[in-house]
Parts: structure tokens; sequence; C-alpha cells
């Protein structure tokens, strides 16, 4: 199984070319789900979509940015501006 879902590999893509603080941020908290999956599950909220349980982590100090995963492997799902509403 890929480490990125094609949604988020062309969202990382996007941010790359215009936002590169946002990209390096995002990287960070990808790279810490893959190093850490543990502490990022207890670190995420959970959520639940047609596809499944995904794990919802802010990326610090872009709100309302989130990088979405699955615990498989672990997987990052989808990048992108989410509010929950219950912050």
């Amino acid at each position: 199984m890929d480490a990125y879902s094609q949604v988020a590999d062309e969202q990382l893509d996007d941010l790359e070319r215009s936002d590169p603080a946002l990209y390096d941020a995002v990287l960070t908290i990808c790279e810490h789900i893959f190093d850490h999956p543990e502490q990022a599950q207890s670190r995420s909220r959970a959520i639940k979509t047609e596809e499944g349980i995904r794990m919802v982590l802010s990326v610090p100090g872009f709100p309302p940015h989130e990088v979405f995963w699955s615990t498989q492997s672990p997987r990052i799902e989808a990048v992108f501006p989410y509010s929950s509403g219950s912050r």
C-alpha cells in the first residue's frame, strides 16, 4: 500500500507550489505520523467517513489545515482546511 493516497499526493503537490511554509509543516506532521503512529493517533480526532474511520491531526501554526490519515500502515489520505465545529 502506498503511504499517500492519490488525493493526498495531488494536494501536497499543490501546496508545494502555492505555500511552501504550509507544505513543510504538513510534511513534518506526516513524518510524525509515520515515525510515531501511536502517539499521532493519541493526538488525533477520529471521524467516520464512507471509507471508514479517519484520524484527523491539526497542522500547528496553520489552522484550520488538517491531515487526514488512516491507521492501517499508516497512510495519509488528504490534507485540507477543515473545521469540525467542535473546537
